[in-house]
């Protein structure tokens, strides 16, 4: 498998844990913010609708885009919005931040696969994409638990500052192994929204 598929399991990976890392952490940013558990809960949430909100849109816009180019995009994004959370001052700040890194999530892992499955080989389209998806398995398996325990031992902030290395990691993986690939062809907006009159997609 060509190494450009690590790269983006590396920022898949990034992406799993900071959607869920919030969970194990909750107790440690409401005492620091002064607010209740329910309420850092909604951090989670905050960053659900950021999937929700961000991850269509972005991936419409994306197919003006060459998709290498989309995918250092969208993990500068990724960075930006971790970096956020990890200096935020409040709440308010830290849920800005929440929201900027989840729509990144959606989006990536869209275009992710695409780029997955021009690296090989038709018959091996879906070893590829597999692969790239094995980094969000393992953020639950490994980077969940193991971003809880930084985040207890040294600090929430501490948890999201490793994420953000993760993030850089996969942004110079990213630039340095994937190979330009050309501008989809009959990519637009219009091109893009015109999916939705399949019920197809309403029913997925």
């Amino acid at each position: 498998m060509p190494l450009a598929l690590f790269a983006l399991a590396i920022s898949a990976f990034g992406i799993g844990t900071t959607e869920f890392i919030i969970n194990g952490l909750l107790p440690e940013l409401a005492t620091d913010f002064g607010v209740t558990i329910p309420a850092a809960g909604l951090l989670v949430s905050g960053y659900a609708l950021g999937v929700a909100v961000g991850g269509p849109p972005l991936t419409m816009l994306g197919g003006r885009l060459s998709r290498k180019t989309m995918l250092l995009a969208l993990m500068v994004l990724f960075i930006a919005g971790n970096l956020l959370s990890a200096l935020a001052p409040s709440y308010g700040v830290l849920m800005a931040g929440r929201v900027l890194a989840a729509f990144a999530h959606g989006a990536y892992f869209g275009v992710g696969s695409v780029v997955a499955a021009d690296l090989v080989a038709p018959q091996k389209r879906a070893s590829a994409i597999a692969l790239m998806f094995t980094g969000l398995t393992l953020a639950n398996v490994l980077g969940v638990p193991l971003g809880t325990w930084i985040g207890q031992a040294a600090g929430w902030r501490a948890t999201f500052w490793v994420v953000v290395a993760i993030g850089v990691v996969g942004f110079v993986g990213v630039l340095t192994l994937v190979p330009r690939q050309p501008r989809p062809a009959g990519g637009g907006l219009l091109r893009e929204l015109a999916t939705f009159r399949k019920a197809g997609v309403w029913l997925a």
